[in-house]
């Protein structure tokens, strides 16, 4: 369904910015989550007609997140062959696979951004997948990349893809069986996005056999380097980061048994440190010349602020809280499917269970701890934050918007009327959410034309 005022919207205003319209990647830019324009909304109902500029569905089952180039959008989906896909949501600690080993087709979209409009879909893949997923995961986890040039889809055991803007296939690439799990016998599902870098591709697959981290060149697919991730990660549903720490270009790895810093250029491993939490999901950010990683599971919930001087094993021992490498950590941070969001001088950082916990960016100083909710909606969505908000969504679809500052202050509870999973996107004022059947984008009635 489209809202009758779709019509009347002719255009958003432009930005002389491309960093106010694009949104290339998972998170944003470097996997902020930070939006730095004007004007986003703060209260609406995606079932009402108030602030939604347009909601246009989208088949299948997918916890991908949308990206933006431009005019268009794009989004990934796995539709299976004779209708809807399981999904298990809520807290609870069961890791077994879905029943869902049916048919699938792995599809991209694309929408035109100011309305909304179907532009070009494509197969990338169909068949039965390669390995199960777990009943709260999707057979299309992974976000979409882009630098304007190519797009780059990971679909894990089904293969590596690279597009043109216009939907045309360039290239694809078969990485083998990627079987993700923390035990022999379970099978989780693939979720680490792939990372565009200077024209250069990167993918952390940490499969029970034989784990790797590789660099591709994004023209042809061709490999440029690979490092066995034996003995460093034996799992990881993280997204790499590509950053410069110390003056080195390096790809950043959340894992478990080991966090670590890899030469960009050649694979090398630089510095590793012993991760507490054993299920890596959140991606490594920076700000203020600090790398910020956090993971959960394992009676373990650690955040942990790390230096540029990283260099060598910088684990820390004993009781130890930090080191000549580790600016502060926190022990019972709590985050196991949330990446944290730095903006300006703080970190907000959510547990699966709604608890939202800010610090002090630099000093690791707490200052408040708040729940969101009654406590019994799970939260995976990551948060994003603009225009002096910060918007935390639930798996139940109740997006809370809070006032960023050292004090807990609520602004509004949103209503998107769907499972909401995937991280949403932010162009040009416009929040665009992912949910379970529909992109939905929502922004102040303003924007409207």
């Amino acid at each position: 369904m489209r809202y009758a005022l779709i019509p009347l919207i002719c255009c958003l205003a432009l930005a002389a910015d491309d960093s106010q319209i694009n949104w290339p990647s998972f998170r944003g830019e470097k996997a902020s989550g930070v939006w730095t324009g004007p004007a986003t909304a703060t209260t609406w109902n995606a079932e009402q007609p108030a602030n939604v500029l347009w909601k246009t569905p989208i088949p299948g089952l997918s916890h991908a997140s949308p990206i933006v180039w431009g005019d268009r959008i794009f989004v990934v989906s796995a539709v299976r062959a004779d209708g809807a896909a399981p999904l298990k949501l809520g807290l609870y600690g069961s890791g077994d696979s879905a029943n869902d080993s049916v048919e699938q087709s792995w599809k991209i979209f694309c929408l035109n951004r100011r309305t909304g409009k179907l532009v070009w879909e494509q197969t990338a893949h169909k068949g039965q997948p390669k390995v199960a997923r777990h009943t709260k995961a999707t057979h299309a986890n992974t976000t979409l990349a882009t630098d304007g040039q190519r797009l780059i889809a990971f679909f894990g055991s089904e293969g590596l893809y690279s597009y043109s803007l216009d939907g045309k296939p360039l290239w694809k690439k078969d990485l083998g069986i990627l079987d993700m799990g923390p035990e022999k016998e379970l099978q989780w599902g693939f979720a680490s996005s792939p990372v565009l870098h200077s024209g250069k591709i990167v993918v952390q697959c940490d499969a029970k056999q034989n784990p790797f981290l590789a660099v591709l060149d994004a023209r042809d697919g061709r490999e440029i380097w690979r490092t066995s991730r034996a003995g460093v990660s034996e799992r990881s549903w993280a997204t790499p980061a590509v950053e410069n720490i110390g003056g080195k270009l390096q790809v950043i790895t959340n894992g478990w048994r080991f966090i670590a810093g890899y030469d960009f250029a050649t694979g090398k491993e630089l510095w590793r440190l012993r991760s507490e939490g054993d299920i890596p999901v959140p991606t490594p950010v920076t700000a203020h010349g600090l790398l910020y990683v956090t993971n959960a599971h394992g009676g373990q919930a650690p955040l942990y602020a790390i230096k540029p001087s990283a260099a060598g094993d910088i684990s820390l021992t004993g009781t130890d809280r930090t080191n000549q490498h580790i600016a502060w950590s926190e022990q019972r941070n709590g985050a196991y499917m949330q990446t944290p969001v730095i903006y300006g001088e703080l970190l907000y950082s959510c547990s699966d269970r709604g608890v939202l916990k800010c610090y002090d960016a630099r000093t690791g100083k707490r200052h408040y701890e708040q729940r969101l909710g009654e406590g019994t909606a799970g939260f995976s969505a990551s948060p994003v934050a603009a225009a002096g908000k910060l918007y935390f969504t639930s798996e139940e679809g109740e997006v809370f918007v809070i006032k960023a500052g050292p004090v807990f202050e609520l602004l509004a509870k949103n209503q998107m009327g769907e499972t909401v999973m995937a991280s949403p996107a932010i162009s040009e004022g416009v929040l665009l959410f992912r949910t379970r059947g529909h992109m939905v984008a929502i922004a102040e009635s303003s924007l409207k034309r």
